[in-house]
């Protein structure tokens, strides 16, 4: 039992014990003061001759009467009369000796007798010293009573108190009045028993919450304690060990290696596409994602061997026991196989994938940082190969992925500080060759590489997260030059997906287009079908936010999806935009023009404006011109230029005869 306790439990025995008698005996005297006090006032109330026994003037049979009879009221069995200054007159010890005194005035041979004894007795009574306890009480004209403990001849335990008796305002003298406490003390008293039983068992209850809340508390923080532990060595999230509890048991590995222990490996597993389960379903679906391949990790690996989540969808496996790169394979392998099982949501079914890259302990690194540097490196080149498979570090893949992740920083240089520029390609109308405006594309001037194609810093830009700061600085860089145009010309941006995740794209277009001042009928925002294809309530959300700006809409790359015809109703298009594959195969595929005439001809039965990319030769254009498409650009038309090259000449075009219908 603990020291605290130990106290607490003394505290109250000694409150048990010694409180209750304590308050006891106060209340016993209080109630034997009243006693006292009761019987003092019936005193005055139905003794007669008190003034002439207070006085000394004899006091006569029926005043001996009545002191007879209250001695044994209200528990008194004895009393004495004091004078104020403190004299004993009389005490009830010999009272019925006395006999009737007479009064002042009568005389007789008996008479004489008693006076005698009356005389003798108070002459006796006088010799005693004052008592300054009734002197006090005469002058207070306030009660003083204490507890006594009995005698041979006196109750177990009574009160003696000092009463002043007072007629009409005066006082008369004092009395010494012993009131019997043995009944009431043993009621008190057992009244008190019930109580201390009482106090007692509450003090018991208290004391047995008291530690049982003790005991719930060290609980707690013994439990607040292993969850430290926990969290200070594994991921709430998947259950697997962080990265620096992972550090530990790699560096432990290294040391068993070091004194001719196994070989191990280092696999690094990283989820494909994660950021769209993120999207489409939500960031709890992407933690519940995050805990089942946690699971099925785990469920892959043999005993020895360490899984842990690194960061993010970034997943490790340590594989001790390796004994050659089959071993790593087999289990890369599983690894693959496993993560590819989809996972079911209360949101539907949820699409899974990995990549993986490996390492080997003595083969590729000798060091910790090395192994996981060259595991990752793998891990690189598995995803550049296509997602989904598996790949060891091969040295010689090493500098061109080192210099892609240089590229790559670099890339993010050149966004921070605005070294990229804008080309436009200029769009015409399909009818007249008139300039209607034109498509800003980004491109990269790399200060020690020259252009970088825009194929190459695109695709880095939506790996390494940087897409969403180049669509915001095309989109403010393109405004900004097209509000120095004449109108009507108007100006086409693509959009990416990251931007419509970040949930304030509408607000950026309004900013943007208040700060440039350009109208937003001529802003044109381009968006691909595999944005559509993520989250189509979100981005038709936003559309129609944008068109209620007064921004047009266009769908880029149109036909080279499965279900593009089903977005054609769903979202608020006002162009579509047909893909160059489709204008390359015009001339020569009969099947392909049937296919391009249907998406003009419902285009327009919707009201919806027809672009042709990639017309490089005159007769796709004649052949576009005949099938009614509205909108013309290709390098036949013409190229992508900066914009101090930009002339805004009314462009004509030569109009094609259009062949008759069914030729």
């Amino acid at each position: 039992m603990q020291l605290p306790v130990l106290l607490v439990l003394a505290a109250v025995v000694a409150v048990l014990g010694l409180g209750p008698r304590a308050v006891a005996d106060r209340l016993m005297a209080a109630e034997g003061e009243d006693a006292a006090y009761d019987w003092a006032q019936t005193l005055v109330l139905v003794v007669p001759g008190l003034e002439r026994l207070f006085s000394g003037r004899g006091f006569g049979e029926d005043t001996v009467e009545h002191l007879l009879v209250l001695r044994d009221l209200h528990d008194v069995f004895r009393f004495k009369f004091f004078k104020p200054s403190g004299e004993l007159l009389l005490s009830s010890d010999n009272l019925e000796a006395l006999g009737p005194v007479p009064v002042e005035g009568q005389s007789s041979p008996a008479a004489a007798g008693l006076a005698l004894r009356l005389a003798t007795q108070m002459a006796r009574q006088s010799m005693e010293p004052p008592s300054d306890i009734a002197a006090e009480v005469a002058r207070t004209r306030r009660p003083i009573a204490q507890m006594e403990r009995g005698g041979p001849d006196r109750p177990a335990l009574y009160t003696e108190a000092y009463v002043p008796v007072e007629h009409q305002g005066q006082v008369l003298g004092v009395v010494e009045v012993y009131v019997d406490q043995t009944t009431r003390t043993g009621h008190i008293q057992r009244a008190f028993a019930w109580l201390s039983v009482t106090v007692g068992l509450v003090m018991v209850v208290l004391g047995a919450l008291g530690r049982w809340l003790w005991r719930q508390r060290m609980a707690r923080a013994r439990q607040d304690e292993e969850q430290a532990r926990y969290l200070a060595r594994f991921d709430p999230l998947s259950g697997t060990l962080n990265r620096s509890s992972f550090n530990e048991a790699l560096t432990a590995q290294v040391s068993l290696s070091a004194q001719g222990g196994p070989g191990f490996a280092v696999l690094c597993v990283n989820l494909d596409h994660f950021k769209r389960v993120n999207d489409q379903f939500g960031l709890a679906a992407g933690d519940a994602v995050l805990h089942e391949v946690g699971e099925r990790l785990r469920g892959l690996v043999r005993h020895g061997d360490q899984v842990a989540r690194l960061g993010g969808d970034e997943f490790a496996i340590l594989q001790s026991d390796v004994k050659g790169e089959e071993d790593v394979g087999v289990l890369a392998q599983r690894i693959i196989e496993s993560l590819g099982e989809p996972l079911s949501l209360d949101k539907g079914e949820v699409p899974l994938g990995c990549s993986v890259g490996a390492a080997l302990w003595g083969v590729d690194a000798r060091d910790v940082d090395g192994l996981m540097h060259k595991a990752d490196m793998a891990l690189y080149r598995a995803k550049c190969d296509g997602r989904g498979t598996f790949s060891f570090y091969d040295a010689r893949l090493d500098q061109q992925l080192q210099d892609r992740r240089d590229l790559t920083r670099d890339l993010g240089q050149a966004i921070a500080q605005q070294q990229l520029a804008l080309h436009f390609q200029p769009l015409f109308c399909a009818e007249d060759g008139a300039l209607t405006g034109y498509e800003a594309l980004a491109r990269w001037p790399h200060p020690q590489r020259g252009f970088i194609s825009p194929a190459v810093f695109i695709s880095l830009a939506e790996e390494s997260g940087l897409i969403e700061a180049l669509g915001g600085w095309v989109l403010r860089q393109a405004c900004t030059e097209a509000a120095q145009w004449p109108a009507p010309l108007t100006v086409a941006v693509n959009l990416s997906a990251a931007q419509f995740r970040r949930g304030d794209l509408v607000g950026e277009v309004r900013q943007c287009l208040q700060e440039t001042g350009l109208p937003p009928e001529r802003l044109e925002l381009e968006v691909t079908e595999s944005l559509l294809i993520g989250s189509p309530e979100a981005v038709a959300d936003t559309l129609k936010a944008l068109t209620g700006l007064g921004v047009r809409i266009a769908m880029d790359d149109f036909g080279t999806g499965y279900s593009s015809l089903a977005y054609l109703w769903r979202f608020p298009f006002h162009k579509l935009k047909i893909d160059r594959a489709f204008t390359q195969h015009l001339e020569n595929d009969p099947k392909v023009r049937v296919i391009v005439r249907s998406i003009i001809s419902l285009a327009h039965s919707l009201d919806i404006r027809v672009n042709a990319e990639g017309v490089e030769t005159d007769g796709q254009r004649a052949a576009l011109q005949g099938l009614g498409c509205d909108e013309l650009q290709g390098f036949l038309l013409g190229r992508p230029a900066p914009v101090e090259a930009l002339t805004h000449r009314a462009r004509r075009v030569v109009k094609t005869v259009v062949e008759p219908a069914g030729a």
